[in-house]
């Protein structure tokens, strides 16, 4: 089960990988994005079965399936704490971009 509160973590263990601190929080922020992309659908999905035209107060406040749903995502962990934690148990597959421009001569 994945923490929702603060975790404080080894950066040595973060840099084991790739070497590089800021290349490891670009692969954890990219993953990141990913999973709140999919995340912000699945919930937009399940919320748009809830859309009305009317604009009636009273059934907004009443619908308890819709609270349900939202509370359930809100207690959901961050996808950055999910992010990180893939990365930590090396369950993410990244590849390094490889530099194929060449070099004009002057």
């Amino acid at each position: 089960m994945i923490s929702s509160s603060v975790i404080t973590r080894n950066v040595n263990e973060m840099v084991k990988d790739t070497g590089n601190i800021y290349e490891s929080m670009a692969i954890i922020s990219k993953r990141s994005k990913q999973l709140a992309v999919k995340e912000k659908e699945e919930l937009s999905a399940k919320l748009a079965e809830f859309a009305s035209t009317v604009d009636n107060l009273e059934e907004i406040f009443e619908n308890r399936e819709q609270i349900e749903i939202s509370r359930f995502y809100e207690k959901q962990p961050k996808s950055t704490n999910v992010a990180t934690e893939e990365f930590m148990e090396g369950k993410l597959m990244y590849r390094k971009r490889e530099d194929t421009a060449e070099i004009p001569e002057l």
